[in-house]
């Protein structure tokens, strides 16, 4: 399947459970996202679809095999910042969907008329995210010591990350 192209677009209602299937895959591994393991499907699909200001899904062959969200990182004055959520389907890893994903997202958020992207608890432990996202361009502007309950590292630190666009 990594032959077909990747085609990325805005998340439409009949994406919902491919969304499920890979939103329950990587947060029932909980090593990378503070939601609950047991996070459920009505809930995990308001989190990524409903609350964000859009929603993206990155699909080869017709099959979608990750996704990812804009929204603002806060309100009002902070509101020209915005944070984004990536997840890829564990059968994709490695085919470089995440930094598709990310290219395609700062793109997105400039015309969304945002000025920064801020990527808020980054699992310290997930050093392949951390080098993409530092590959592009995002720099580590603070460590949460102790942030995150990893469920084979007990507490690990998380980092917060950041970059102008």
């Amino acid at each position: 399947m990594t032959d077909a192209p990747l085609s990325i677009r805005l998340a439409q209602a009949a994406d919902e459970d491919a969304i499920w299937a890979i939103f329950h895959e990587v947060v029932a591994a909980g090593d990378t996202y503070a939601f609950a393991p047991s996070t459920a499907r009505e809930e995990a699909l308001r989190l990524w679809l409903t609350v964000p200001q859009a929603t993206y899904v990155a699909a080869r062959a017709g099959v979608v095999i990750g996704t990812y969200y804009l929204k603002p990182n806060q309100p009002g004055l902070g509101a020209h910042v915005c944070n984004a959520g990536y997840m890829v389907a564990r059968a994709a890893r490695g085919e470089g969907v995440g930094a598709a994903l990310c290219a395609h997202s700062l793109e997105a958020a400039r015309a969304l008329g945002y000025h920064a992207m801020q990527y808020n608890l980054v699992v310290a432990t997930n050093t392949g995210a951390i080098r993409l996202w530092e590959k592009m361009g995002f720099s580590v502007v603070g460590t949460l010591p102790e942030a995150f309950a990893h469920p084979a590292h007990g507490l690990v630190d998380a980092l917060v990350l950041y970059r102008l666009l």
